[in-house]
Order: C-alpha cells, then sequence, then structure tokens
C-alpha cells in the first residue's frame, strides 16, 4: 500500500530535514482508499502525524484544486489524556501555521469555558481534540446530529491505554453514535504497545469486524539501550519494592544526563524516592514530583516546567506513562519491577521519542524477584512480545449512562438504539430482555424504585419512542455523566470518636466485621464501616490482614510466564549476579522451583508457627484476595490462621496449625462459597455499588451551584443499596456491582483460573525450615502498609536472619 505526499506536504516534510516513514504514507493511502485503520508503531515514530497526515492533505491548495475547504467538523481526535490534546494541538498548529492551510483546530475537556463550548456547537472547528467523557456529553446536545453529519474520520490516540475498560465502553458507544450520523465515517486507532492487534480491530470495526480495518505496523526503530541497576556491593536485596538502595547510583545518572523521568509505580512510591533524591541533592538539581494525587495546578506547573527544560528530574506515576512530547528526555528509570513489557515500553519511550535514535533506561528492581522481572521484561521487550488488558462485554451502567445521552439529545426508537448499540464490538452481546432491563432502569430506576419520581428521567409513548421525561433532566445529565469516579479515604476511629488516621476505600472496602488487621501500630478488630467511617476496636489477637496503602499494578500473566521460565532454566543462570543465582541454587537443592505449569506450595514450621507459601505468579490483588478467601477456609476448618501476606508472586500464610494438605484450601468452590460471603459481609460490594450507580445516572455528584461530598454520596447509594438488596436483589445495578468486584476490585478472573489449574498442577513440599524462595515474601510481613520502601533499611536485618537459616544447606 503506498499514497503520494501532496506537494505541500513533502516539502513541509523535506525543509525539516525529516524522510516520510512508509507507515505514515500507508495511513495517507489508507484515508484515500476510505478504510478503517489500526496504526500500531514504536514512540516516537510519528504515529500522531500519521494520523492526521489525511486530514492534512485535504486542506492542501494541491487536494482541493481551487475548491474551498471543507465545511463543518472534518476530522475528532479523541485521547484518553486532557494534557495529551492540548500537546498535539500545539503540534499540529505547527504544519497548520508553516503551510498556511484553511484550518480551525480547538480543543474541547472540561476545562473549556461555557461560552466556546456553546459556540463549538453552533460553528464548529474542522479538527475538535477531546476526550470519551467531553464527546459523549457533545454528543447529548440537541445539535449532536448536525454537528457530526459531515464528520469524515476519527482518531482515537493510545487506544490501549482505554479501551478494555469502561472508558473504552463508553467511546464504543459514541462512534457507534457517530457512525449512525455519519455513514461514510472513517475510523483510525493509533498505539505504540498493542498485544494483539485483531481484537483491536474488532473494538474499533463497525459491527466488530476486523476484517473492515486495515492494519498498518510501524518502520522499527533502533532498539533501546536497557540495563539493570545492580547494588554496589552487587548484592540484590531479599525483600521492598522502593529500591532504595538505587537512590546515590540513580542522582550520579541524573548528574549526567539533561533531562530523567523516574517512574515508580504508586504515588507513595513516588513520594518516597522523591525525598529519598532531596536528602542527596547536594548540588541542588532542579527535581519535581508528578501523580495523580497532586492538584492540578501542581501538575500543569510541573508539566510546564519539563516543557520548558527547567527540570533535571522528574519523579512520576503511570500519570505520565501517556507523556506528552518532551524531546529533552535523554534517560529513562524505572524503580521497582515494571509489572508487564508494554508498559516498559511506553515508558521508556519518552526518553529521545525519536525513531532513529536509541531510548536509554535503568531498570532498579526491589528485590529478588523483581530483578527476575526486570530479566523476563528485557527479554520481552528485546524479543518484541508485548502484553495487555485482555477485553470483556460492555459494561451496564456505561450502556445507561449512553441510553441517557441519546435521549438528551433527541427522542429515539429503541429498536433504533439498539441495532446501534449491538454494532459496538463489546454490547453485541445485549439482547432483547437486557436491553429492556436498561431501559426500564433508565425509565424508573428498576421496580423496587419506580414509585419516586425523581427516578423517572425517560418516558416511552405508545409508538415506542423515548423522550426525556422533564426538559431538566438534560442539564442534570450533563453536570453529573462521567466515568472516573474518586476514590474515597476511610477515617479510621473507635466507637468514642477517636481517630487513628486514615486508609483507603480499596483496602477497607475488603474488610468485613470481625477482621482482624494492624495499623498505627495497633491490632485492630472491625466492627463496620459506615459511610466513609472504618470503625474498628483493639483487637484480642494479631491482626490476620495486612494493610496497604495505594493501588498497585499487578504483574502482566504473559511476564510471569517468563519469569517462571528464568526459574527453570538452569543453565541461564549463569547470567545472575551471584547472590542470585545461589539463591536459586540453594532453591533447587533443598525444595523445587516453581516453573511453567506447576503450582507450587511449601510448608515449614516458623518461630512455633506453621508457615505455607503459594507461588501462584497471578499478581498482587489476585494474591491478596486469595488471602481473604484462604484464611476463611481455614478458620472453618479449624486450622487457625493468623495472618496472610502477598505479593505479585506469591501468598504467605500462617497459623497454629500445619497445613498437611493444601488442596481443599484452593478448590475452585472457594469462588462459590468464601467469595460470595467475603464480598457480601464487607464493604465490596457497596463500593462497587457506588461507582455503577453514580457511573448510571442513579445518584448525581453534582447539582446547579453545588458539589456532593463523598460523604453525601457514599450515604445516598448506602440508602439505595440497602433498599436493592432487600426487595430488588437481582436489580441491574446490582449485578453491574457483582461484575466490578469479580473482574476490577478482586481479580477474580485470574484466580479462577489459577483454581481451575491447581488440580492438575499442585505440588506440596513439606520443608523442615523456611525455603529461600519463601524469605521475600516473609520479610513483608507486618510492612505492607507502608509507603512501599519505608521500611528497606528495617528489612535487612531480619531478610539476613531468614536468610540464614533459608540458605543453610543443611
Amino acid at each position: 500500500m503506498a499514497a503520494a505526499l501532496p506537494t505541500e506536504l513533502a516539502e513541509w516534510f523535506a525543509a525539516r530535514g525529516w524522510r516520510v516513514r512508509r507507515h505514515q504514507l500507508d495511513m495517507l493511502a489508507a484515508g484515500a482508499a476510505g478504510r478503517h485503520a489500526l496504526l500500531v508503531a514504536e514512540t516516537g515514530a510519528g504515529k500522531t502525524l500519521a494520523g492526521f497526515l489525511p486530514t492534512l492533505a485535504d486542506f492542501t491548495p494541491s487536494v482541493l484544486g481551487g475548491a474551498a475547504p471543507p465545511e463543518g467538523l472534518h476530522t475528532l481526535y479523541v485521547s484518553p489524556l486532557k494534557a495529551l490534546a492540548h500537546d498535539v494541538q500545539r503540534n499540529l498548529l505547527a504544519p497548520v501555521a508553516e503551510l498556511g492551510l484553511p484550518m480551525r483546530v480547538e480543543t474541547r475537556s472540561s476545562d473549556t469555558p461555557s461560552d466556546r463550548k456553546a459556540r463549538q456547537r453552533a460553528r464548529p472547528p474542522h479538527v475538535l481534540l477531546t476526550t470519551p467523557e467531553s464527546l459523549s456529553l457533545l454528543l447529548s446536545y440537541p445539535e449532536a446530529r448536525q454537528v457530526f453529519s459531515g464528520l469524515r474520520r476519527v482518531v482515537v490516540d493510545e487506544v490501549h491505554a482505554f479501551a478494555a475498560g469502561k472508558r473504552g465502553d463508553l467511546l464504543s458507544l459514541s462512534l457507534a453514535r457517530l457512525q449512525a450520523f455519519a455513514p461514510g465515517l472513517q475510523r483510525v486507532a493509533l498505539s505504540a504497545t498493542v498485544a494483539d492487534p485483531i481484537d483491536y480491530q474488532a473494538w474499533l470495526a463497525p459491527d466488530g469486524d476486523p476484517a473492515a480495518v486495515t492494519l498498518v505496523e510501524g518502520e522499527p526503530g533502533v532498539p533501546p539501550c536497557l540495563e539493570i541497576l545492580l547494588p554496589d556491593d552487587a548484592r540484590v536485596p531479599w525483600g521492598g519494592h522502593a529500591a532504595a538502595w538505587a537512590v546515590p547510583q540513580l542522582y550520579a545518572a541524573i548528574r549526567a544526563h539533561r533531562t530523567t523521568l523516574v517512574f515508580t509505580n504508586t504515588r507513595f512510591l513516588a513520594e518516597y524516592i522523591f525525598q529519598l533524591l532531596w536528602d542527596v541533592n547536594d548540588d541542588k538539581l532542579p527535581i519535581g514530583i508528578h501523580h495523580g494525587s497532586l492538584s492540578k495546578e501542581a501538575r500543569r506547573k510541573v508539566e510546564g516546567a519539563m516543557a520548558r527544560g527547567e527540570l533535571r528530574a522528574l519523579v512520576c506515576t503511570a500519570s505520565l506513562d501517556l507523556g506528552v512530547d518532551w524531546g529533552d528526555i535523554d534517560l529513562v528509570v524505572q524503580m521497582g519491577a515494571p509489572k508487564g513489557s508494554s508498559r516498559l515500553l511506553q515508558r521508556i519511550g519518552r526518553a529521545n521519542h525519536r525513531l532513529d535514535s536509541p531510548s536509554k533506561a535503568l531498570l532498579a528492581p526491589g528485590n529478588r524477584f523483581e530483578f527476575l522481572e526486570a530479566t523476563a521484561a528485557l527479554e520481552a521487550v528485546a524479543a518484541g512480545q508485548r502484553d495487555g488488558e485482555a477485553f470483556r462485554p460492555g459494561a451496564l451502567d456505561v450502556l445507561a449512562q449512553h441510553v441517557m445521552a441519546c435521549a438528551c439529545a433527541e427522542p429515539f426508537d429503541e429498536a433504533n438504539l439498539l441495532a446501534e448499540v449491538r454494532s459496538s464490538a463489546v454490547y453485541r452481546w445485549v439482547d432483547a430482555e437486557s436491553w429492556n432491563r436498561v431501559l426500564q432502569f433508565v425509565a424508573t430506576g428498576g421496580y423496587a424504585l419506580r414509585a419516586y419520581d425523581r427516578f423517572r428521567r425517560i418516558v416511552r409513548d405508545r409508538h415506542g419512542t423515548w423522550r426525556l421525561a422533564h426538559p431538566e433532566q438534560a442539564a442534570r445529565h450533563r453536570l453529573n455523566a462521567g466515568i472516573i469516579v474518586d476514590s474515597e479515604m476511610l477515617e479510621v476511629r473507635f466507637r468514642n470518636g477517636r481517630s487513628l488516621g486514615r486508609v483507603e476505600e480499596s483496602f477497607g472496602a475488603t474488610l468485613a466485621p470481625g477482621d482482624t488487621f494492624r495499623f498505627a501500630g495497633m491490632d485492630l478488630e472491625v466492627e463496620g464501616v459506615r459511610d466513609l467511617e472504618l470503625v474498628v476496636r483493639a483487637a484480642k489477637r494479631a491482626g490476620t490482614i495486612p494493610s496497604y496503602m495505594g493501588a498497585r499494578l499487578p504483574i502482566s500473566t504473559h511476564l510471569a510466564e517468563r519469569v517462571r521460565g528464568l526459574l527453570v532454566d538452569r543453565a541461564g543462570w549463569g547470567r545472575f549476579p551471584d547472590d542470585v543465582r545461589e539463591w536459586l541454587e540453594m532453591q533447587d537443592w533443598r525444595s523445587r522451583l516453581p516453573g511453567p505449569g506447576e503450582l507450587l506450595v511449601e510448608s515449614f514450621p516458623h518461630e512455633q508457627r506453621h508457615y505455607s507459601v503459594i507461588y501462584t505468579f497471578e499478581g498482587w490483588n489476585a494474591n491478596q484476595s486469595l488471602g481473604m478467601l484462604i484464611t476463611r477456609r481455614m478458620a472453618d476448618r479449624g486450622l487457625a490462621p493468623l495472618g496472610f501476606v502477598a505479593n505479585d508472586y506469591a501468598l504467605g500464610v500462617w497459623g497454629l496449625k500445619p497445613i498437611d494438605d493444601p488442596a481443599p484450601l484452593l478448590s475452585p468452590d472457594i469462588l462459590t462459597h468464601e467469595f460470595l460471603d467475603w464480598v457480601q459481609d464487607s464493604h465490596l460490594l457497596r463500593r462497587a455499588f457506588r461507582e455503577v450507580a453514580v457511573i448510571a445516572g442513579l445518584v448525581e455528584r453534582q447539582q446547579p451551584g453545588q458539589r456532593k461530598s463523598g460523604r453525601q454520596v457514599t450515604f445516598s447509594t448506602d440508602l439505595i443499596y440497602d433498599v436493592l438488596r432487600k426487595h430488588e436483589p437481582d436489580h441491574m445495578l446490582i449485578e453491574a456491582a457483582w461484575a466490578d468486584a469479580r473482574t476490577r476490585l478482586t481479580d477474580v478472573g485470574r484466580l479462577a483460573a489459577l483454581l481451575d489449574r491447581a488440580a492438575d498442577e499442585l505440588v506440596h513440599v513439606p520443608l523442615e525450615r523456611v525455603s529461600p524462595l519463601a524469605v521475600p515474601v516473609l520479610v513483608m510481613i507486618g510492612r505492607e502498609s507502608l509507603p512501599n520502601g519505608a521500611a528497606d533499611d528495617d528489612l535487612l536485618v531480619e531478610a539476613e536472619s531468614l536468610a540464614g537459616q533459608a540458605m543453610r544447606p543443611e
């Protein structure tokens, strides 16, 4: 496939000393042929420019041939980040201005002034850059059909970052709506890190047909320059995640480069590393920090300083995985394990951001398992292997929000809208019964709520046409629509009101009355969760459940398999540092190594308790959930569990009695018995219900002139939840909440696959004392709530003691 570049664009490339890439010409050809297209190309390959080339070409004098430029909205660009849309606008305006193209380019987001938004509806620009949420809101206006009827192209950037989640569901429905308004619309998606292109082709295509989407693969770039940092004494730590040992080397690397991006996997770790860097910053180098919990003003200030080249280093989180193009970055450092090859590629691509020069990156593993993971990630990058999130059926709460948006724009026929919805690949599953449930929910709130006027949002006439129950519903929808629901903090307090501090709701929601955990130096027993308060009392026994702070990225499935492969590749151990090689050799001698297709469980006594370590390699979230379930089953079977600890690779449980046969604890029926009890007894289902109720529009976060507090929203959703659980337990939103609890909140999909394999793959090895492989897990006991690294110094003493026992050959 090839296409001629218009003369004006060819001269513009030449004037900049740029070569037109093959994939850029292929995208131009796809546009000329009227084909939908998915471009997969490395960071720095000019993807965004490739996506816009057909649009720029349409406005060049040689293509227009003296005709007037196209009127109305020509191209829509959708990005997961507002900042990325603004950056693309700056980069797109350069060729538009330099070539004198008759094209207006504007952005639209929640930050856009209301008068400009109104003008964009009345007189839309030729190119509009926006986000999935802002596009959905724009589609909710009566002018939507007129605004989009002449739309030629949609460009979806960084599609891998959100297509498989709820924001992807919303955009998929919006694309179906746009296609109905403009049947000749071309869909384009761009990504640097797609694991399975055919899944994304199906997501992008009308009617989910991947054959309708041309796959364009980018020219290969120069391989990145990657290196794993090791401690100066070549001893890789036994435990911890922070890689605090690497800070002196990190500071030296910052001094030796122009601009360094330092990635961490949690915002707590970002704050911790940032503080450690300032402690050694004798040269007073300008070093900044960027993560999602900072205020918008603070993030904008840092982004501006980076754009002006004023910072020597920036410590950040996934908030900059899709970072804007800062050309002066010449080094990327990953603190801790990368968790996935695609994520690592995305991050290292921020350095140099050019296809013809290598990106340079350093990886600093926090412990020995993370050293293996870093090695596996480097090998995956070298082999071109990618990973990513699997697609799942479209969410009901998002569908309900979309139905309401459509009703705000114009009355709709239910059969026609169903056909439109089912043209989205992720909503092809919606049958007549499910569709009727969604319509009845939007119309009345459901059977148990239909008597309340506040939940009546749409009405149906005798011809099957739906319209708003009252015009004011449109304004209420636009105030509250969106997919991202802010995470809340829970106040931990005694019944007498004394506060002990705050924990993230993601942890507090997993606790049920009677559960014990350790927090603020005390063992506490849960009395209950009320509104946004976790009410506790002093426990009479040690805390069982490890407390934690901050969302943790799970290791990807394919990277976990590579780590397993490294464990049993004895011939390859020679390239590892001596202490890592000796660690694996002693494990091989004293126990066994958990290779692919094997679920290893080790059991041993330690300090008058009985421990079992299960090497799942299923990620921290799945292991944390499994720990909650197994300790429940242990208690039911009289094994007197005392606690558990989890990391990405393994789960350690301990109690007063030994586990002689782990098979009953790892039976798949734990997901029907203990899982149901856990989710219903804890706050998990309530938390999931709050999110789906907000997204579906049942509960409003904002009213004209005021915004509800998190406590008010929680109070409202808790009341409705209690009503539905009692009077309509099969309500659509209860079903949606269960789906979220199973997948997003507990990673039960990975758990189910693990337990299904357990019957055939389980290998139980009883030992007389702790094994070498168990040391990195056990040294984290009691330290999970610290900011992923604050305990690293303390770990050294205990780790050496445990390691001394584990590494004795006899």
